[in-house]
């Protein structure tokens, strides 16, 4: 029932917490193998209790809009057991596809169930094919295709900076005086703050919808209020925006430190051509970085919000269910997962894909 969000959830608290506690972004960033581990266990062990407050908030959704009947308490409890069983049983096999290497395994599950809905999608818009949304659905498929094409370029592009080497002589033998680049992807983040964007926009609906069935008049008319106004698309599609681009910039800040960067770059004998080492390496790597990271967070806002702009122009309603986000995400783990098997299979000194 609640798939891999509590996870997410979990995720998102862990990252924002490394924002706030030292200690916690001294686990995350500079304790090495050993810390990252450990960091992602309180992420797994965090996830158990999220699961349980979903659990028993989507349990009474039902229940206030008469959808299943009043059960008793052990019932109530059973479905909770069980509704969390499903949740951790599911980020396990998130976690066992990780461990062999075959791609990221939250992100490939995810992937499974955006590909398990267009058979669904398909069957719809044949059952309800008309001759006059014929020019739409050319438009759409057009459309489709270069937001894929879109995803792959952004996705792909990167922005190299040029680091030299400067000569070291020990001996009769010279080593370094190498130039070699350090790419700055325009989306550090990947799919992670749309991931991240839709978990936090779940939280207000579900909760004011559990709210709404109090006997508390205030608190009753709040949480219908809260739910009138999540419920207007304008609204959502224009928070979702915000929130995307925020979660990139936020998330691009947690993965990459330019001040630990031009420190090893430093450290290693090493300086961007035309910039001292130290300090300004740093305030030059966060200038390119935060350039290049609003357009890749645009890039995300407005693939996020596609599916809003394709109903509100073309009125073809079907096609949310596989709108710009679906296609970023599958089309991003496409790219990633297919990274990774060709690596395995370059390790085993094979040629890779052709």
């Amino acid at each position: 029932m609640l798939g891999v969000g509590p996870y997410i959830t979990s995720s998102i608290i862990m990252q924002l917490l490394t924002m706030i506690f030292p200690a916690f972004k001294e686990m995350y960033h500079e304790a090495g193998e050993q810390g990252r581990q450990k960091f992602n266990q309180y992420s797994r062990i965090l996830t158990v209790p999220l699961a349980i407050v979903q659990a028993f908030s989507f349990i009474k959704l039902l229940q206030s809009n008469q959808i299943i009947l009043q059960i008793s308490q052990f019932q109530m409890l059973t479905n909770i057991l069980l509704i969390t069983a499903g949740t951790v049983f599911i980020m396990w096999i998130g976690e066992l596809i990780s461990e062999k290497g075959i791609g990221n395994g939250i992100s490939l599950i995810i992937f499974a169930g955006i590909v398990a809905k267009i058979p669904e999608v398909l069957r719809q818009a044949i059952l309800t094919f008309d001759v006059s949304q014929i020019p739409m659905l050319v438009s759409f498929v057009a459309m489709t295709i270069a937001v894929i094409a879109g995803v792959v370029m952004i996705t792909e592009a990167q922005r190299n900076i040029p680091v030299s080497y400067a000569k070291k002589i020990r001996g009769n033998r010279v080593y370094g005086g190498a130039t070699t680049y350090l790419p700055l992807r325009i989306n550090q983040a990947g799919v992670i703050p749309i991931i991240f964007a839709l978990s936090i926009m779940l939280f207000p609906g579900m909760i004011s919808s559990f709210l709404s069935a109090t006997s508390i008049a205030w608190l009753s008319n709040f949480a219908a209020s809260v739910s009138g106004i999540f419920q207007n698309q304008l609204f959502y599609g224009i928070l979702y925006f915000i929130l995307v681009v925020i979660f990139t910039f936020f998330y691009t800040a947690i993965t990459f430190d330019p001040k630990a960067i031009s420190e090893n770059i430093q450290k290693q004998g090493g300086f961007i051509t035309g910039i001292r080492p130290g300090k300004s390496t740093a305030d030059f790597l966060y200038y390119i970085l935060n350039r290049i990271t609003l357009a890749g967070a645009l890039f995300l806002g407005l693939i996020a919000v596609m599916p809003f702009l394709v109903q509100w122009g073309m009125g073809l309603s079907t096609t949310m269910t596989i709108g710009g986000t679906a296609l970023l995400i599958a089309v991003s783990v496409v790219l990633e997962t297919s990274k990774q098997i060709d690596s395995q299979l370059v390790m085993r000194d094979y040629e890779g894909f052709r």
